[in-house]
């Protein structure tokens, strides 16, 4: 059993190593290999999501969510809002014309199953496309060199966001008598959420005041990508009750699938991406 135990974090490990390195090499390279990336990992996300409500015996509108999401993510790296809105509109069209027509197979319940998926992860990959290149114009000159506004606030959203997860488990490991939310998370509590929105602010203030971010912001931010990922988090885990699924895939060894690793990053990215609109920090 110690052996097993061993082997599985060894997994982990190596796993989690090689992805934040790949993670970097993709985020610095930007442009079309990171775009491409960000689509390909929206598809997998989507096949995952199809998947886990196929073994509750729930069927969705498969083909059309593969295109829908491939649209979603190709109008935002191309920076088309009106294309995002007119793909958003097709999709749903689309998707109820099955219900009609397919009606002795296909049934309502569904096609909203379908519909919430296209948006849940077709709309959130494509918020971590527009975060990444928002304001590509504005160049930073940092200690660890030149890089865009865009890719700084992507840093700060996935160390955030990490960080938050990190420092949730190991405070709630160890300091955790109270359950957050135990009907949906078991294993999440009220001193680990505490945990980790102390450690989010402290690194993503720490990363703010390295950038020459106002630290007021920073502040808001951390406190906000604390609590939105935590939402993230459980947001998927009602899912995986609710189609009786354990990990939403097998891709990443020891990490279980693209929403199991993504699941706060997908919601964490639209707020950072509006949190940079809302509060003007384009043309910091």
């Amino acid at each position: 059993m110690l052996y097993k135990e061993v082997q599985i974090l060894l997994t982990r490990i190596i796993t989690g190593v090689s992805g934040i390195a790949l993670t970097a090499f993709i985020i610095m390279q930007g442009g079309w290999i990171y775009a491409a990336f960000a689509i390909i990992l929206s598809l997998l996300a989507w096949h995952e999501y199809a998947a886990a409500f196929s073994h509750a015996g729930q069927s969705t509108s498969y083909i059309l969510g593969f295109l829908a999401v491939t649209l979603f993510g190709c109008c935002a790296w191309f920076d088309n809002s009106e294309g995002l809105i007119a793909g958003a509109t097709i999709s749903v069209l689309l998707v109820f014309a099955e219900a009609i027509f397919l009606h002795d197979r296909f049934a309502v319940d569904q096609a909203c199953i379908s519909i919430a998926g296209i948006f849940y992860v077709g709309f959130c990959f494509a918020h971590l496309i527009l975060l990444r290149f928002i304001a590509d114009a504005v160049v930073l000159t940092t200690p660890v060199g030149n890089m865009t506004l865009g890719c700084a606030f992507l840093w700060i959203m996935f160390l955030g966001t990490w960080s938050s997860d990190t420092f949730a488990y190991f405070i709630g490991s160890f300091l955790g008598k109270h359950k957050l939310c135990p009907t949906i998370s078991p294993k999440k509590t009220i001193e680990g959420f505490i945990g980790g929105l102390i450690g989010t602010i402290v690194v993503v203030t720490s990363l703010g005041w390295f950038l020459s971010f106002p630290i007021f912001l920073m502040v808001a931010l951390g406190a906000s990508i604390a609590i939105v990922a935590t939402i993230g988090d459980l947001a998927e885990s009602v899912i995986k009750r609710y189609t009786g699924v354990k990990d939403s895939g097998r891709i990443i060894p020891g990490h279980g699938g693209v929403l199991d690793r993504f699941d706060s990053v997908m919601f964490t990215a639209p707020l950072v991406y509006y949190f940079i609109k809302f509060f003007g920090l384009v043309g910091v």
